[in-house]
């Protein structure tokens, strides 16, 4: 490897190993650009979005550089309703939305779309460089269909036999994605009881599973981490938590505010906001819910805590926010997207130079 030459670079047509995550309600056009216009791959969270929507936001990203963009979406299962579990659930949450004025509480809802064949059309119509995808891959027909159309196909792996999976199902680039990593974790495959495993034991054993580009996440937030993760291997990083608190993010200030003060020793994951394990800033919120282990399934608790996540943030109250943060939160400043990708470059080529 010659920095900052890498298999992913060549790949993706960057300046720099470095993609800027998608992450779901924080990223916009005018971020996935200003990351682009910096050299990295600049990307879209489009989980919570249909057809029409991900198409306005993708051709608004495109209005503004013509370098490589992503845009990312959920494949999970459809839930199953569980009526009773429901009313507990709601009866769980009543206190918060009397707490914060929100009315009755919601019920739980299936609310974010999976990726079908309206999306698909969709991205093949505005040609982005990538689609990717969290909690493995669409039916084979969509993925075949995006890469005859010259998408490249990308996908997180929470462990050695997921990152074969997506390779034999058409990833052209694998995420090794580690627990440490920040909102949702990717995992799809039955774990067997084995708990996530931490970026620098994933890392490399990804690397000996698969011959695509694997790209290093988790706890990634300064070039330090970019250059530790290269010599593990990986082609290149994905980096979301350090670029939550740039002007460019959608997220309520009151998140913003929280992950620059974050110490990165205040993060925990938690299933409480969406049903599903996802990793964040602690808060009154998640720290009561820990004493509950039953959910319905994802996603159907994010309708049913839209509305006091939603209050919390109004009032500027960091009480209740899906305070989504990876561990790196401790090294995230007050910066602008273009910034973030500079300093990671900077940091990165001087922490080389030292090996």
């Amino acid at each position: 490897m010659i920095w900052p030459t890498t298999p992913l670079t060549q790949l993706l047509q960057l300046d720099y190993p470095i993609i800027q995550a998608p992450m779901a309600g924080a990223t916009t056009p005018a971020m996935a650009a200003a990351a682009a216009n910096a050299g990295a791959l600049g990307s879209l969270g489009c989980a919570m979005l249909r057809a029409e929507a991900m198409t306005a936001e993708l051709r608004a990203a495109q209005a503004g550089t013509n370098r490589s963009l992503n845009v990312n979406f959920f494949v999970h299962d459809r839930p199953v309703p569980d009526e009773a579990l429901n009313a507990e659930v709601a009866a769980r949450l009543a206190p918060w939305h009397a707490r914060l004025g929100t009315g009755a509480s919601q019920a739980p809802a299936d609310t974010i779309p999976v990726f079908d064949e309206a999306l698909c059309e969709a991205v093949i119509a505005c040609g982005p460089t990538v689609a990717s995808f969290h909690f493995g891959l669409p039916e084979a027909s969509l993925v075949e269909r995006l890469k005859a159309a010259g998408i490249l196909i990308l996908s997180s792996a929470t462990s050695a036999e997921e990152a074969r999976w997506l390779e034999d199902h058409g990833a052209d680039a694998i995420i090794a994605q580690g627990a440490e990593a920040g909102g949702h974790n990717g995992w799809f495959l039955p774990r067997r009881g084995a708990d996530l495993t931490g970026t620098l034991a994933l890392v490399p054993r990804v690397v000996d599973a698969v011959s695509v580009p694997v790209i290093a996440a988790g706890g990634i937030a300064d070039g330090r981490g970019v250059a530790a993760a290269l010599m593990l291997g990986a082609s290149g990083v994905q980096v979301g938590t350090a670029f939550l608190a740039t002007p460019e993010c959608a997220s309520p200030e009151v998140h913003k505010q929280a992950v620059v003060a974050a110490t990165g020793d205040d993060t925990m994951a938690t299933r409480a906001y969406s049903g599903r394990l996802a990793r964040g800033i602690t808060n009154d919120f998640s720290r009561e819910m820990a004493a509950h282990a039953d959910w319905p399934d994802f996603p159907l608790m994010n309708a049913a805590t839209g509305p006091i996540r939603a209050a919390s943030a109004r009032a500027g109250l960091p009480d209740a926010v899906a305070l989504w943060s990876g561990q790196g939160a401790g090294l995230v400043r007050a910066e602008t997207t273009s910034q973030v990708v500079a300093r990671l470059v900077a940091e990165t080529e001087s922490a080389l130079a030292r090996v």
